[in-house]
């Protein structure tokens, strides 16, 4: 099948990195990076929507559920950044390099949404409960987002240890 550019790529057959990419993975700083920001979100992300559902459910906490999104979405730009130089270190793209072209493409949707929020919230654009909605909604699409990433990272690690173990079977 001929190659038809970024809106189509057949990663089924092929490992997520090639040995020199693998190297450059582990070579990059960035990548220890993208390891303590990814958790550290995830953390902020939980507390936030609990944050969130204490207001919804009560009417109490707004300030603390606006300051926990407002600190979510500060890690999720961090983690953009960090993470398209970390791309091109690996991949030498920027970002939607083909082994993370779907999960590239859902994280502007995710940016999308946290910034929409962000303008909602300095303008005054939509009440309260509105602006709890719409960031569920920033959080629901970062939550496909970062199973996407776990997933594609789960199957990299897979292949990586099936890689190894034939190459102890031929070794041995």
């Amino acid at each position: 099948m001929a190659d038809t550019g970024r809106l189509h790529t057949d990663r089924s057959s092929k490992e997520l990195y090639t040995p020199e990419q693998r190297r450059r993975r582990d070579a990059s700083p960035w990548t220890v990076v993208q390891g303590i920001l990814a958790p550290l979100q995830f953390l902020v992300f939980t507390i936030s929507i609990g944050l969130i559902l204490r207001y919804l459910a009560t009417g109490e906490g707004l300030a603390a559920a606006n300051g926990s999104i407002v600190v979510k979405t500060l890690l999720l730009y961090t983690i953009m950044v960090t993470g398209s130089i970390w791309e091109k270190d690996v991949f030498g793209r920027w970002l939607f390099a083909d082994a993370f072209f779907w999960e590239d493409m859902v994280s502007m949707l995710v940016l999308a949404l946290h910034t929409a929020y962000l303008v909602c919230l300095l303008y005054g654009l939509v009440g309260p409960t509105q602006l709890m909605l719409l960031a569920l909604a920033a959080y629901a699409t970062y939550a496909v987002n970062a199973g996407q990433f776990i997933l594609k990272l789960r199957a990299a690690r897979l292949a990586s240890r099936k890689i190894s173990s034939d190459a102890l079977g031929v070794a041995g």
